[in-house]
């Protein structure tokens, strides 16, 4: 964003900003209709109409049914894989979680700038990405106790382990247990955070070069323009590699709890 000094604030796009009710409150909380929310929203009813429109089943499937049914396999592979056909059962969490991650990277990256549109990336927010942790960590602990009682705990002491190396062992393996929501979290937001930030600085570069001449227009507008797009092909990927990661991680955490391995 320009401020008063013609700069780019590379950081403003991250700014939650509220669209209707900005002085909702609940409980001592603001609820506001936030610029996050909307693109949540957004999010969510564009991967319903995928999936919807990708459902139906017939005997020659055209594309879009055959998209939908590719991710679909995708993910099924990727439980069985990790959990064993035991997991089965939590092809539907996981796969709408990589769905919605996916969508979510991938609609902040929608060139919508042209038309007056500022796509909003909220899974650049921690707080985002820190609930979708949790969310997951939670089911890890309900199917651990739920299956293993108190047993659990022999997560964090491998089998055949001495007991004096037990007794250093387990606090450590605890402890990395906990960070696991943490690590979760922080490695999605950092990596949509950054694509972000240095696009927003390219972007600047571009504009700065134009507005100062020609001569700096085609020595730093250019290759900066043309960096941006190899940028914006790299965060595409990126987008998916940290959809699946989160995926990925979240069916091994899963397993864990399942198998106490």
């Amino acid at each position: 964003m320009a401020g008063e000094t013609g700069k780019v604030d590379p950081m403003h796009q991250f700014t939650v900003e509220p669209l209707v009710g900005a002085d909702w409150n609940l409980w001592g909380y603001n609820v506001a209709f936030t610029n996050s929310a909307l693109w949540m929203l957004l999010a969510f009813v564009a991967l319903t109409v995928f999936m919807v429109g990708g459902m139906k089943r017939q005997m020659v499937p055209g594309r879009w049914q055959m998209a939908v049914e590719t991710f679909t396999g995708f993910i099924d592979d990727l439980v069985t894989a990790n959990i064993g056909h035991g997991g089965k059962k939590y092809v539907p969490y996981v796969f709408s979680l990589f769905m919605f991650i996916l969508f979510a990277n991938l609609l902040g990256l929608m060139p919508l700038g042209v038309v007056g549109v500022h796509p909003f990336t909220f899974t650049s927010h921690f707080s985002v990405t820190g609930v979708l942790a949790i969310m997951s960590f939670a089911i890890v602990l309900a199917v651990g106790f739920w299956k293993h009682g108190l047993h659990f705990f022999s997560l964090f002491v491998p089998s055949g382990t001495p007991l004096v190396m037990a007794i250093i062992i387990a606090p450590i393996e605890f402890i990395s247990f906990l960070f696991r929501p943490f690590s979760l979290a922080l490695r999605l937001f950092v990596a949509m955070m950054a694509g972000h930030v240095l696009l927003e600085v390219l972007s600047s570069f571009v504009i700065s070069g134009w507005s100062a001449g020609p001569g700096f227009g085609v020595l730093v507008g250019i290759p900066s323009f043309v960096l941006m797009v190899a940028i914006c092909a790299l965060e595409i990927l990126v987008s998916g590699i940290q959809a699946y990661v989160f995926a990925l991680l979240t069916s091994l955490y899963i397993n864990d709890a399942e198998h106490l391995h």
